[in-house]
């Protein structure tokens, strides 16, 4: 992600450079003669070379807002603990007190299966008296998650209180696009958001087949 910052940054640079040279270097004779015709002829030629400036930086924009979803990109298939084959993404995300947080979707099984949201924090950082459910926002709309923490035997004999687990389907099912979260569980974390590309990604878990 850096790298790709760094490429387009330098880009730009490189472009206000030309553009800025183009408006030092001097005329060619035929380009005098016609600007003593025409007094509009150095204005047309460096609005072309700014036009062209400003589309390759809108170029760079889209570049940067597509990139991170390829780059970023972290659903993989693995095997659970019962050797059956399942779809995964894993990010890590920071709350607004910069706590930072595991999000973990997976399904077991073909595209149909629950997909499951566990969130994962520190020994002790996610005790909750169960069941808690996690609220999602996007925008206006609202979804409360069932906590199906007590359904995985490993979490409910699991003293640590370090994860709990939600149905991700409800709020899959009504999602349209790949839009900005916002959770909240109650005692663990006021706001997580979750970017467009990390959504992105827990679609991907629903629907993809396994290989």
């Amino acid at each position: 992600m850096d790298f790709v910052v760094d490429v387009i940054v330098e880009s730009a640079l490189v472009l206000v450079a030309k553009w800025f040279r183009s408006l030092l270097k001097p005329e060619s004779p035929a380009l005098q003669a016609w600007s003593a015709d025409d007094g509009h002829t150095n204005w047309l030629v460096q609005m072309g070379v700014l036009r062209r400036l400003l589309v390759s930086l809108l170029a760079a924009v889209l570049l940067l807002l597509v990139t991170p979803n390829a780059a970023l990109a972290q659903v993989h298939q693995h095997n659970d603990e019962a050797g059956a084959p399942m779809l995964r993404s894993l990010e890590s995300l920071r709350d607004l007190d910069y706590d930072s947080w595991q999000a973990v979707a997976y399904r077991t099984g073909k595209p149909g299966n629950p997909v499951i949201l566990r969130i994962v924090g520190y020994p002790g950082k996610v005790r909750l008296e169960h069941p808690v459910s996690l609220r999602v926002q996007a925008g206006v709309k609202e979804w409360d998650l069932d906590d199906i923490t007590l359904d995985n035997p490993a979490l409910a004999s699991d003293g640590r209180e370090a994860a709990a687990e939600f149905a991700l389907d409800p709020l899959l099912s009504n999602l349209s696009n790949n839009r900005p979260l916002r959770l909240f569980l109650p005692g663990v974390f006021n706001e997580l958001p979750v970017p467009p590309y990390v959504v992105g990604e827990w679609r991907d878990v629903q629907t993809q087949p396994l290989s």
